[in-house]
């Protein structure tokens, strides 16, 4: 199983097949071949070397919080009142 993350467009490299993208300090180069051109700025969905989605505002929250949520469960500190606030309570 692989996992996308979210990767903000720094720049380009070459004639725009490739762009920079970071995340947290993190900086890499990844192919444009699905997405396109983006500008400087355009969060997108990463994997493996790939740009796989652009993402609008709200999918970056919400994947912003489920990656957040999954990083505190797995340090024991996941409250479900600060996580998932989309989702409606049972």
């Amino acid at each position: 199983m692989c996992l996308s993350i979210p990767m903000r467009v720094t720049g380009w490299e070459g004639a725009g097949e490739f762009a920079w993208v970071e995340r947290e300090g993190r900086r890499e180069c990844v192919n444009m071949m699905l997405v396109g051109p983006q500008p400087v700025g355009t969060w997108l969905l990463t994997s493996l070397g790939l740009a796989r989605q652009v993402l609008e505002p709200e999918q970056l929250v919400q994947i912003e919080d489920a990656l957040a949520a999954l990083a505190a469960s797995l340090d024991g500190t996941y409250d479900p009142d600060r996580h998932f606030r989309d989702l409606p309570s049972i």
